[in-house]
């Protein structure tokens, strides 16, 4: 059997979205049967390379580029879910990035539980928007997407706290700031099937935040240090711009994240 980090190459190495979201789900599904037999494969080691494997479609444009739709329009509601899409995409890659990344740092078993989980989850809520897109006579790829997308895996690179502290706590906490908005333009618009996709990944996004929080802490304390104060270092370091309210500061307190780690670092009303 491939050890875990082999399989996180695979599916980084996998240009195809449906093609890289079968491969994650179904070693998802091996790792599971594995730890349901009181085993697991070997966590090993692997070379991932530092881009993803991309279809040749979405065109990959600088933010500034990429053409602003009104959400209130069919057009619009399209291209929302096809940024989504795009978001979710991305998530597979940088929840089984991090695993083969920094394999040189031993983590507890459960450590491995919880990315795994989280990228199968991400390969379900991009098959999701996929369906959406393709139920509105469109697909993934049709429209051009955000390039900037993997800067936060690049300039973490080298840097596992790093890692954990902007793209979970700040780009997916992100998310659920922005998701109950979307889930209502879709609700005015009376696309039910785009609702119930969203509010499947609001609810899990939130369990992704919280295991970016606690693996975050639990290096924290192995290393003794001030978690408030280190996610502030961090996200100064890595992250581009500040971070905007309003928050959803039910949301992010239920995955683990306090006012107190956010609100000093937002830009000001």
């Amino acid at each position: 059997m491939m050890s875990l980090a082999q399989m996180a190459e695979a599916v980084l190495r996998t240009a195809d979205g449906r093609e890289k979201t079968a491969l994650s789900r179904g070693f998802a599904e091996q790792w599971r049967a594995a730890r349901a037999d009181g085993t697991h494969p070997e966590i090993g080691h692997a070379t991932p390379p530092l881009h993803p494997a991309r279809p040749d479609a979405p065109e990959l444009l600088s933010p500034r580029e990429v053409p602003r739709r009104r959400p209130g329009s069919p057009e619009g509601r399209i291209a929302l879910l096809h940024a989504v899409a795009h978001i979710e995409l991305n998530a597979v890659d940088l929840h089984w990035d991090i695993i083969a990344r920094f394999t040189d740092t031993k983590m507890p078993i459960g450590f491995y539980d919880d990315w795994v989980k989280a990228a199968d989850e991400e390969s379900k809520h991009f098959n999701l928007m996929s369906d959406c897109l393709e139920a509105l006579g469109s697909h993934y790829g049709a429209l051009p997407a955000h390039a900037g997308m993997w800067r936060a895996a690049e300039d973490t690179v080298d840097d596992f706290m790093g890692r954990l502290a902007v793209v979970p706590m700040v780009l997916e906490a992100r998310g659920l700031d922005v998701t109950p908005g979307m889930i209502e333009i879709f609700k005015r618009a009376k696309a039910d099937q785009a609702v119930a996709a969203l509010e499947v990944i609001y609810a899990e996004e939130v369990h992704h935040v919280a295991y970016g929080s606690k693996w975050f802490h639990f290096l924290c304390g192995r290393h003794e240090l001030d978690p408030t104060e280190k996610f502030h270092a961090l996200v100064r370091t890595y992250f581009h711009g500040q971070l905007k309210p309003p928050f959803n500061e039910e949301k992010r307190a239920e995955a683990g994240i306090p006012p107190d780690f956010y609100w000093p670092l937002a830009e000001k009303m």
